[in-house]
């Protein structure tokens, strides 16, 4: 299902802060095709020591089909009722680093899950980079359009604003990947220390 995971990082450091902080969440990525998910999630991953999911890998797998097939044998609310399926399954699978489909934040149930269950990191990207990136592939159905320019930017409009819902948002641009995996490290270090500080402030509070 996913990458192995290596020992655990050196006690004390910023990723073993994180791991004992995020406990049996995952980390999601979400946003674009194109915005990086699977390649900064699995740097990500290599330097959290966690397993790495792709969602759309589990999807095709779990279907025995690619997502283009899919697509085009079932069309897209056959994909999208699937891709929730196999997500929701995803989530109870412990702590890991899961890279979704552009889509699939979009279903409210979706959203709810990742947040009970993951700390959920945006990976925002605008639409030259988006392009710039899928332009020559062939297994982006949605982009299989006379005007694939107009599409990403229908999808951004459409999409960017329940992107904004996850917990942390971290801008993917034209940099070297590693410096975009240390900026995801210490939004989820701050974010997750924040969470203790606020518990223990609850606590505190509870006992006056």
């Amino acid at each position: 299902m996913s990458d192995t995971a290596a020992p655990a990082p050196a006690s004390g450091s910023r990723e073993a802060e994180i791991l004992s902080r995020l406990g049996t969440r995952l980390v999601v990525l979400v946003g674009m095709m194109g915005a990086g998910k699977s390649t900064i999630g699995r740097r990500l991953a290599a330097r959290l020591q966690l397993p790495f999911i792709d969602a759309d890998a589990e999807i095709e797998a779990a279907a025995g089909m690619t997502i283009p097939e899919i697509f085009e044998v079932h069309g897209e609310p056959h994909f999208r009722d699937g891709e929730a399926r196999v997500i929701a399954r995803l989530l109870e699978s412990g702590p890991a680093v899961l890279a979704t489909g552009g889509g699939a934040f979009m279903r409210e149930e979706t959203r709810s899950r990742v947040h009970a269950k993951a700390v959920s990191l945006w990976l925002k990207a605008d639409a030259e980079i988006i392009m710039r990136r899928v332009r020559r592939r062939a297994d982006r159905p949605l982009l299989q359009t006379t005007d694939p320019e107009a599409t990403v930017g229908r999808l951004l409009a459409e999409r960017e604003p329940l992107y904004s819902h996850a917990d942390l948002t971290i801008a993917s641009r034209e940099v070297p990947h590693d410096r975009v995996v240390d900026e995801c490290l210490e939004a989820l270090h701050a974010r997750l220390c924040r969470e203790d500080a606020d518990a223990s402030e609850n606590v505190a509070g509870a006992v006056r």
